[in-house]
C-alpha cells in the first residue's frame, strides 16, 4: 500500500469530513472577498480556489504528500460549489463579520486536520502541530493578499494562536493515547472557542513595546 493510501487510513473519517468542511468554509470566505470587491463569477471560484486549498497545498509540499488537490477533485469542486453558492446568494444573507465567522470555524477545521495528516506522514509532534498552523492560516493570507486587504495576521484579535492550540492540543491529546475522532473534535472545538472569544472580545495578545 502507498504512503499516501496508509496517511488517508490513519487519518479516519472525522478528519477527512473536518478537512471537508474546512475547505467549503474557507472557500466561502474568499468568495465572500471577492464579493466585497464587487468581481466576476470567475474571480470568486480563483479566490474561492486559493483560499481552500492554499495552507493545505503548501503543507503537502513541506511534508513530501502528493498535493492532496492535484490528486482528488473533491476539495476543486467543494471551493467551486462554494463560490457558486455565495455568488447567488443576495448580500444581506452575509453579515458584515461574516468572514471573519466561516474563516474562524475553517481555521479551526483545517489547523487539526494539517496536523493529522503531518503526523500520518511520520512528521515528528512538534513540527506536526506547525504544519497545522500553516494549514489553518495560509490560505487567509493568500486570499487577504488578493484582495488587497490587511493580511490577517497582522489584524488585532488572536489568530495565529487559536490555530496553533487547536493543532497543539491535538497532538498532545494524540500522544497521551487519546482516540483520534475524540482528539479531534476536541482540540476543534477549543481552537474554534478561542478564535470567536477573540473576535467577538478583540482578545490579543500583548504587543511589542519599542520604548522599553
Amino acid at each position: 500500500m502507498l504512503q499516501a493510501d496508509i496517511a488517508l487510513h490513519q487519518i479516519g473519517p472525522v478528519l477527512e469530513a473536518l478537512a471537508t468542511l474546512g475547505t467549503f468554509l474557507f472557500a466561502a470566505s474568499g468568495a465572500l472577498a471577492a464579493a466585497r470587491l464587487r468581481q466576476t463569477l470567475v474571480t470568486f471560484a480563483f479566490f474561492a480556489l486559493v483560499t481552500g486549498v492554499g495552507g493545505g497545498t503548501v503543507r503537502d509540499l513541506l511534508i513530501g504528500a502528493p498535493v492532496f488537490w492535484v490528486h482528488d477533485q473533491v476539495p476543486a469542486i467543494t471551493c467551486m460549489m462554494a463560490a457558486v453558492i455565495v455568488w447567488c446568494s443576495p448580500r444581506r444573507f452575509w453579515s458584515d463579520h461574516a468572514l471573519d465567522w466561516l474563516d474562524a470555524c475553517g481555521l479551526a477545521a483545517f489547523a487539526v486536520y494539517g496536523a493529522a495528516k503531518a503526523m500520518s506522514f511520520g512528521i515528528p509532534p512538534l513540527v506536526a502541530a506547525m504544519m497545522g498552523v500553516v494549514t489553518g492560516c495560509v490560505g487567509g493570507i493568500m486570499r487577504d493578499l488578493l484582495a488587497g486587504e490587511p493580511s490577517i495576521l497582522l489584524r488585532p484579535e488572536l489568530y495565529v494562536t487559536a490555530a496553533a492550540l487547536a493543532s497543539g492540543l491535538f497532538v498532545a491529546l494524540r500522544w497521551i493515547g487519546l482516540d483520534m475522532p475524540v482528539a479531534a473534535l476536541i482540540a476543534v472545538a477549543l481552537g474554534f472557542s478561542l478564535r470567536a472569544v477573540a473576535i467577538w472580545k478583540g482578545l490579543s495578545l500583548p504587543h511589542y513595546d519599542a520604548d522599553r
